[in-house]
C-alpha cells in the first residue's frame, strides 16, 4: 500500500499585503497534484478558490478576496493531502481614495466625487472641483494607523469633498509632521484662494465693460434724437409720433446690434453644429472606419459598429442620418460580398469556412452562407479527385506531371487518422517494398497505385472538414449570439433538416467516385462502358502483382477507417467495403495466377541432387512457393470489422478451387515433364535472369550424368513423398487460411498424382523387367537345350545366373536412390519373370526324368532366391510352373 502524501504547506506568498482583488503567488510544498487535487484556498479566511489558478505542486495563483480579516493565514487543502498549514501570513489593506491627479502604483477606477447636477450650470471643469492639494504645501503621510483614526473621529472622513469633513483628521493623516511655519503657508494660499474666488464676479463685470459702453452710447443717441423730434411741429396725433420714435429706436437698435448678434448667431450654428458632429460622430466617421477596418481584416468590429448603427439610425427621420447611414449600407453590401466571394474561395480551412459564415450570418446576408459553402466544397472535392486521375493518366502515358495549384494541398493537410498510411504501406513479408518512404519508392511502385495512395489521401484530408462543416450546419454552432437572438438559428436547423437527404447524396457522390476511380485504375473489367470513358483511361499493360494489389487493399482500408472514425453512416461507406471485398477476390485470383505460372518453371530449378531419403529439393520448392503465396495473401484474407469473408460467393470458391488443383496439376505435369522429357526437350526459353544463373547450368550439367530409368526412379521418390507428406500438409495450409473446399482439391491432386506415379512406374518396370524377361527364353534353349534329353542336373544354368545378377542390378539401382522402392520394384520385377518361366514351362510339350529334375531345381532356386518379394501373384505363378512338371517318383530325385 503506498504511503499518504504528506499536507500542504505554504511557505512564501508574493506580495505579502495588498488591498482586496490583488493577483498573488502562493509558494510551498505539497499544493497538489494538479489542478482537479485542489479542493480548498483561503487567504485571511475568504475562499480564493474561483481565483486560483494551480500551477505546479509548489506554485499556485490566485486574487485576494474580500477578507474578513486584515491579517491572516494563506490554508491549501487538496484531496491528496487534506489540510494544510501556513509559516506566513498576508495583510490585507483598505484600500485608500485616490484623486484625480494624485500618483499612483495601480489603476484606480475613477469615481465621481461630485454632483453633475448641482454644478451643472457653473462652467467649471469637473477636475477643478477636487484639487490635489488644497493646502498647497508638501503632503508627508502620516502613519497612523488608519483604524485609530477611525475611532477618533466617529462618523467623520478625511476625505474634504464630503459632507462630514473632519479638518482635523485630514491635518493628522496628511500633515502630522508639517511644521508651524509651513502650517501658516497654508493659511494664506487658502485665503488666496478664498479672494480669487470672490473677485470672480468683479472678473466677470470687467470683461464686459465694453458692451456696457456701447449700450450707453446707443442709450444717449437715442435720448438726444427724442429732443430733437419734440422741438418740430409736426401735425399728428401723439401716439403716430410715439410710433415713429420707436420705430426709429428700433432701427437704430437694430443696426447697433446688428454686428454682435451676426456673430452670435453664427457662433450658435457653429456650436450647435460641432455639437451634432460631436454627438453623432460615430455615425459620420462610420463609412471610412468600415473601409479601414475591412482593409485590416477586422470584421468583428465592422459588424458591432454596423448593429449599433443599425439600432440607433436605422429608423431616423433626419436626412443627414438617412444619408450617412445609407452610405453605411452600401459598404455593408460590399462585405456580404467580399465575405461570400471568400466563403466559396477554395482551398480553405474549416476555421475560416465557420468565421466568414458567422460574418455573413451576423450581417443578414441573404440566402443560406452555409449551404452555399457545402455545396462548393462538394464540387471542390469532385474537382481536386479528377484532377488527381487526369494527371496521373497523362504521367503514365509520357506526358510531364503539370503542376495544378489544386492538387498542391501542402499548404491545407490537417492532421488524420490517415496519417499513418506512409508509416504502414510495406509490407509484413519479404517483398520489393521498403520499410520506409524514400523518394524511389514513387519510382518503383506502378503508377496506379502511386494514384490511389494520392487519392485516397486526398479524400481523407478533406472529407473530414466538409463532414464536420455539415455537422456545425446542422447544430448551429456556426452561428453566433446574434444570429441566435434573431431566430436565424432555428431557420438554420431547419434548413438543415429539410436538406438532409441532399447531402447524403453529395456523400455517396464522393463515395462513388472516389471508388470508380479506383475501379478504373485496377479493376476496369467492373465498370460499365460508360463508366470506363470517365473513370479509366489507364494503360492496362500488365496487371498489378498480388504484392502491389495487397499494398492498395491496405491503403483502401486505412481510408476506411479513417472515414469510419467521421461517424459516417455506414449504409454511406457500404461501397467501399464492396471495393475492398473485390480488391481481395482480385488479388487472391492474381496470386495463385502468378504461383501457378511460378509452379511451372520450378522444372527449370530441379538439379537431380538426391538426398538419403531419395527426394530432391523440388517437392520442397514446391511446398514453399504455396507456403509464400499463401503467407502473402494472409492480410487479405483476414477480415477487418466490418468486412465480409472472400470466400462468401460461391463464384469465388470455384474459382479459388480450380485455381489451387490448376496448381496442384501444373506441379504434377513438371514432375511428368522432368521424368520423361529427353535433356534437350526442356524448354528454357522462357528462363528469368535468375534463373539462368550458372549454378543452373551446373546443375544441367549434372543431370545429363542420370539415366532415364534413374531420373524415373527420382521422380517415383518425389512422388511418394508429395502423396504421403506435402499434398497433406498443403491441404492443411490451405484449410488454415480459409480456403473452401480444401477436400476436393485434395482428392483430386492425389488421383492426379497416383496416375502419375502407377505411369512412372510401369515405364520404369517396362525399362527393367522387359529385358531380364526377354533373356529368359533364349538363356533356356541356348546350345539347343532339349528337356527331353539333358544330362543329370548339376547345377543351375548360367541364363538363370544371368537373371538373377540383373535382378540384383535393378536391386542395387533402386537401393541407390531410395530404398522405400525396392519392395514395390522388386516385387514387380520377381512377378514378370515368374510369370515369364511359368509361361516357358507350360509350353514345354513334354520333361525327360533329368529334364524335369534340372525344371525343378531351377525353378525352385530362382524361387527361393527372391523369396523376400514374392507376391500372391509371383507364388502362384512359380506354383503353376512347378505344376507344368512332371512328378518325380523317387524320394532322392526329391531331394
Amino acid at each position: 500500500m503506498s504511503r499518504a502524501r504528506q499536507p500542504p504547506l505554504v511557505t512564501g506568498i508574493s506580495p505579502n499585503e495588498g488591498i482586496s482583488w490583488t493577483k498573488v503567488t502562493i509558494r510551498g510544498e505539497n499544493l497538489g497534484t494538479g489542478p482537479t487535487d485542489l479542493i480548498g484556498l483561503t487567504i485571511c479566511g475568504h475562499n480564493c478558490l474561483l481565483t486560483a489558478e494551480w500551477m505546479s505542486a509548489s506554485k499556485i495563483v490566485c486574487r485576494v478576496g474580500q477578507a474578513k480579516n486584515d491579517k491572516g493565514d494563506i490554508i491549501v487543502t487538496t484531496k491528496s493531502g487534506g489540510k494544510g498549514t501556513s509559516t506566513v501570513s498576508f495583510k490585507l489593506l483598505k484600500p485608500e481614495k485616490i484623486g484625480i491627479l494624485d500618483q499612483s502604483a495601480v489603476w484606480v477606477d475613477e469615481m465621481n466625487y461630485y454632483d453633475m447636477r448641482t454644478d451643472r450650470n457653473k462652467g467649471i471643469p469637473p477636475l477643478s472641483l477636487r484639487p490635489a492639494n488644497p493646502l498647497g504645501i508638501e503632503i508627508d503621510k502620516g502613519r497612523f494607523p488608519q483604524k485609530d483614526l477611525e475611532s477618533l473621529f466617529p462618523g467623520m472622513s478625511a476625505d474634504f469633498t464630503s459632507e462630514n469633513f473632519s479638518a482635523a483628521w485630514y491635518l493628522i493623516e496628511n500633515h502630522s509632521t508639517t511644521s508651524f511655519d509651513q502650517l501658516k503657508t497654508a493659511v494664506v494660499n487658502l485665503k488666496k484662494q478664498a479672494n480669487k474666488k470672490n473677485e470672480g464676479s468683479l472678473a466677470y463685470v470687467k470683461g464686459g465693460l465694453s458692451t456696457f459702453f456701447e449700450a450707453q452710447d446707443a442709450l444717449s443717441a437715442i435720448h438726444q434724437k427724442l429732443e430733437a423730434d419734440g422741438t418740430e411741429k409736426v401735425e399728428g396725433s401723439m401716439t403716430q409720433k410715439l410710433e415713429n420714435v420707436l420705430n426709429r429706436a428700433s432701427n437704430t437698435a437694430d443696426t447697433l446690434f446688428q454686428e454682435v448678434l451676426g456673430r452670435k448667431d453664427k457662433a450658435d450654428s457653429t456650436r450647435n453644429a460641432l455639437n451634432v458632429l460631436q454627438r453623432f460622430k460615430f455615425l459620420f466617421n462610420l463609412p471610412l472606419n468600415i473601409e479601414r477596418n475591412i482593409q485590416k481584416g477586422d470584421y468583428d468590429v465592422v459588424i458591432n459598429d454596423y448593429e449599433k448603427a443599425k439600432s440607433l439610425f436605422g429608423k431616423t427621420e433626419v436626412q443627414v442620418f438617412k444619408k450617412y447611414y445609407a452610405e453605411v449600407e452600401t459598404r455593408i453590401e460590399a462585405l456580404r460580398e467580399l465575405l461570400l466571394d471568400k466563403l466559396l474561395e477554395t482551398p480553405s480551412t474549416l476555421h475560416d469556412q465557420k468565421r466568414y459564415i458567422r460574418y455573413l450570418s451576423d450581417l443578414h446576408a441573404p440566402g443560406d452562407p452555409a449551404w452555399q459553402c457545402i455545396g462548393a466544397q462538394h464540387q471542390w472535392i469532385l474537382q481536386l479527385m479528377h484532377n488527381c486521375k487526369e494527371s496521373y493518366v497523362k504521367e503514365q502515358k509520357g506526358n510531364a506531371l503539370l503542376h495544378s495549384p489544386m492538387l498542391d494541398l501542402d499548404s491545407d493537410v490537417r492532421p488524420s487518422p490517415i496519417g499513418h498510411l506512409s508509416q504502414t504501406a510495406s509490407l509484413k513479408r519479404g517483398s520489393s517494398f521498403q520499410s520506409g518512404r524514400d523518394d524511389a519508392w514513387r519510382f518503383k511502385a506502378p503508377q496506379q497505385v502511386v494514384f490511389v495512395e494520392k487519392l485516397t489521401k486526398l479524400v481523407v484530408s478533406q472529407l473530414p472538414n466538409f463532414w464536420k462543416l455539415w455537422v456545425s450546419y446542422v447544430n448551429g454552432s456556426l452561428f453566433s449570439e446574434t444570429a441566435e437572438k434573431s431566430g436565424q438559428m432555428e431557420r438554420s436547423k431547419k434548413n438543415a433538416r429539410q436538406r438532409q437527404n441532399d447531402f447524403k447524396k453529395m456523400i455517396q457522390e464522393v463515395m462513388h467516385s472516389l471508388v470508380k476511380l479506383i475501379r478504373g485504375a485496377l479493376l476496369p473489367f467492373s465498370l460499365r462502358e460508360g463508366e470506363l470513358r470517365q473513370y479509366g483511361g489507364w494503360e492496362m499493360k500488365s496487371e498489378l502483382s498480388g504484392q502491389w494489389l495487397t499494398h492498395v487493399i491496405q491503403t483502401v482500408r486505412l481510408s476506411s477507417e479513417s472515414l469510419t472514425a467521421l461517424e459516417i453512416p455506414n449504409d454511406m461507406l457500404q461501397i467501399i467495403q464492396d471495393l475492398i471485398l473485390d480488391l481481395r477476390v482480385r488479388c487472391i485470383i492474381v496470386t495463385l495466377q502468378h504461383t501457378a505460372e511460378d509452379i511451372k518453371r520450378l522444372a527449370e530449378k530441379e538439379d537431380w541432387v538426391v538426398d538419403n531419403e531419395g527426394l530432391t529439393s523440388l517437392p520442397s520448392q514446391f511446398e514453399q512457393c504455396i507456403i509464400h503465396s499463401l503467407q502473402s495473401l494472409k492480410t487479405v484474407l483476414d477480415c477487418k470489422p466490418g468486412e465480409a469473408s472472400v470466400f462468401q460467393q460461391q463464384k469465388t470458391q470455384e474459382d479459388v478451387c480450380q485455381l489451387s488443383i490448376g496448381i496442384m496439376q501444373g506441379f504434377i505435369d513438371c514432375l511428368e515433364q522432368l521424368s520423361t522429357k529427353p535433356d534437350g526437350d526442356i524448354d528454357t526459353s522462357h528462363l528469368s535472369v535468375d534463373v539462368s544463373s550458372p549454378d543452373l547450368f551446373g546443375s544441367v550439367h549434372e543431370e545429363l550424368s542420370l539415366s532415364s530409368e534413374q531420373r524415373l526412379l527420382i521422380a517415383l521418390s518425389n512422388c511418394r513423398y508429395l502423396e504421403r507428406h506435402t499434398f497433406l500438409n498443403i491441404a492443411e495450409h490451405f484449410e488454415k487460411h480459409g480456403f473452401q473446399g480444401v477436400d476436393k482439391i485434395t482428392q483430386v491432386s492425389m488421383e492426379s498424382l497416383k496416375e502419375l506415379d502407377q505411369r512412372l512406374f510401369e515405364m520404369y518396370i517396362e525399362f527393367k523387367a522387359d529385358p531380364i524377361v526377354g533373356s529368359l527364353e533364349p538363356g533356356i534353349y541356348a546350345g539347343y537345350f532339349d528337356w527331353k534329353d539333358c544330362l543329370v542336373p548339376t547345377g543351375v544354368r548360367n541364363y538363370l545366373k544371368e537373371a538373377l545378377v540383373n535382378i540384383i542390378a535393378v536391386h542395387a539401382e533402386v537401393f541407390t536412390i531410395s530404398k522405400d522402392l525396392v519392395p514395390r520394384v522388386m516385387s514387380r520385377v520377381v512377378e514378370a519373370v515368374s510369370e515369364e518361366l511359368s509361361r516357358l514351362m507350360q509350353c514345354v510339350s513334354s520333361f525327360s526324368k533329368n529334364g524335369a529334375l534340372q525344371a525343378k531345381l531351377e525353378i525352385c532356386a530362382l524361387r527361393d532366391t527372391v523369396a523376400i518379394y514374392l507376391t500372391p501373384e509371383s507364388k502362384s505363378s512359380f506354383k503353376q510352373a512347378l505344376e507344368a512338371l512332371p512328378q518325380l517318383s523317387s524320394g532322392t530325385d526329391r531331394k
